[in-house]
């Protein structure tokens, strides 16, 4: 299995969500209707990411920028 590494700049609480953008060499914008409390917007951008990319979600975890508007995520292929 091989690991991803993807770069993404989240939206919480838009009204666009849940809604993946890809903008190419920048990475991902994630917008996602989830508000930033309680790690709840992390959840909303892993379950936006996994219906994008059409991986389960159990495959991707966010591994820096838990409290930050711009995270990385791992993806197992």
């Amino acid at each position: 299995m091989t690991t991803e590494r993807l770069v993404v700049r989240v939206k919480p609480g838009s009204s666009k969500g849940p809604l993946v953008v890809d903008e190419g060499e920048s990475g991902f914008v994630v917008y996602v209707r989830e508000k930033a409390i309680d790690g709840k917007a992390n959840d909303g951008v892993v379950s936006a990411l996994a219906e994008h990319l059409k991986v389960p979600r159990s495959r991707i975890t966010v591994v820096r920028g838990h409290t930050a508007r711009i995270k990385q995520i791992a993806i197992e292929r």
